[in-house]
């Protein structure tokens, strides 16, 4: 069979550039790919670099879906249905709220793929496809399958040296997809020696690892960092908070080449971290994990989302001079969206908050809700504003990482991806997304 596997467009965000959806391939697709028997044909198709090419013949269209791309997933599933083909559907949307979405696609895959893929292809070609495939308790971590590297064309991005080495989070915050009932329920790793074969198959010494939570079993982490030291890596990571209290495993990182970690701190009022049961983070201990992580030499991208139950008007003065004070290298902002089938869309739902039910805008950059004690008009320019303050030339400054090591590394980042990421987006269009990244990961071997 001939089959197309579709990443669909993204929308963008206020402060979002072509970087953004350019950053790297779906590691999702490419993990389907590699599950197709090899007496197949598989094409992959990302929106977000080029058109859908609707007209080649094809037997089976697969769609990848986040929420905020399912209207445009269900078009693109009408056009290609109108012209007699399949389509399945799968991702954490269709996960996390199957019941809606099972109605306008063929087949939907719940859960993960590896163990079901190969029966849909089957079916298909028995023309006997059910409506629903079901993939998700008991999966061990051999199971999960490499992405199928060979075929991305580095051309179209700016990183292809991305590694998953788990599945899964071992907490459940409200506002987050593992809090779904359809999710995995539990944390699982990859074998050590699989992971390192990823990343010798990507041939590159610059890794980013993209778990959700890259300390959720951290006597796993702490071998696996050991496991990688011979290999010389500079590497990126998102982990939890809580890693505060592991300063030896904070000390492997360092050794084996972590550069940054990515952390979720969202708010710094401990009464807002409560309201959405981020039990992992400790408010008064996040300046004592800074200082932790800085005195090794590892930069800090930090997280924080707006529009909690208790957050006011005074949140965004009061986070961006924490962000100041701090020194934190690059932050990520957020408006509060609650995704369909989270415990935090329950709530608003019973609460009758939802004011918006356009999946297109649940992108963390819309208001869809009614916040608590602040307007939905303060809430969205706030959000706004703190972004260009925290890249201001004055804040940039004043953030320079206490480590003249880091500066090229730091300033690279906050002017040419985030302050003038339009400039470096059409540099990109000329010279190409791949010898950008390596400008990037050149910079990275600086520190």
């Amino acid at each position: 069979m001939k089959i197309k596997l579709i990443q669909p467009a993204m929308k963008p965000r206020p402060m979002d550039t072509k970087l953004k959806t350019r950053m790297a391939p779906s590691l999702g697709l490419l993990t389907i790919a590699n599950l197709t028997p090899k007496d197949h044909e598989v094409v992959i198709e990302n929106e977000n670099i080029e058109k859908i090419d609707f007209n080649s013949p094809v037997d089976l269209v697969g769609i990848t879906v986040t929420v905020d791309v399912m209207n445009r997933a269900i078009e693109i599933a009408k056009e290609f249905q109108r012209r007699g083909v399949s389509v399945v559907a799968g991702g954490i949307h269709i996960t996390a709220e199957p019941e809606k979405a099972v109605e306008y696609f063929d087949a939907i895959c719940v859960g993960m793929a590896e163990r079901v893929w190969g029966e849909i292809l089957e079916d298909k070609e028995k023309n006997s496809l059910k409506k629903v495939y079901y993939d998700m308790e008991g999966m061990t971590g051999d199971e999960i399958v490499s992405p199928k590297y060979k075929i991305i064309d580095n051309k179209k991005y700016l990183y292809t040296n991305i590694v998953s080495t788990s599945r899964g989070c071992p907490f459940k915050c409200d506002f987050c997809y593992n809090s779904c009932k359809g999710t995995i329920k539990t944390y699982i790793n990859r074998p050590i020696e699989d992971v390192i074969e990823d990343i010798k198959v990507l041939k590159t010494r610059h890794i980013m690892f993209i778990d959700d939570n890259f300390i959720g079993n951290p006597k796993w982490t702490k071998e696996f960092l050991k496991a990688i030291k011979p290999l010389k890596l500079k590497w990126n990571a998102a982990v939890s908070s809580n890693i505060v209290d592991m300063p030896d495993l904070l000390d492997e990182m360092k050794e084996s080449g972590c550069q940054s970690l990515f952390i979720g701190f969202e708010s710094i009022n401990s009464k807002s971290i409560d309201t959405v049961h981020k039990v992992q983070n400790s408010v008064s201990k996040y300046e004592r994990l800074v200082d932790e992580i800085h005195k090794r030499g590892i930069m800090i991208n930090a997280s924080f989302v707006f529009g909690l139950d208790e957050d006011d008007c005074s949140v965004f003065k009061n986070t961006l001079d924490w962000i100041v004070k701090n020194k934190i290298e690059t932050v990520t902002s957020h408006i509060l969206t609650p995704y369909p089938g989270t415990k935090l869309y329950s709530s608003l739902l019973e609460e009758n908050r939802i004011v918006d039910f356009n999946l297109s805008n649940y992108n963390t950059a819309h208001v869809v809700y009614k916040p608590k004690k602040i307007s939905a008009e303060e809430l969205y320019e706030g959000y706004l504003r703190i972004y260009k303050e925290i890249y201001s030339f004055k804040n940039i400054i004043k953030r320079l990482p206490r480590s003249k090591k880091q500066w090229i590394p730091f300033l690279a980042f906050n002017f040419f991806y985030r302050k003038f990421g339009k400039v470096t987006e059409l540099i990109c269009n000329i010279v190409s997304y791949e010898n950008i990244g390596r400008f990037f990961r050149w910079v990275s071997y600086l520190v």
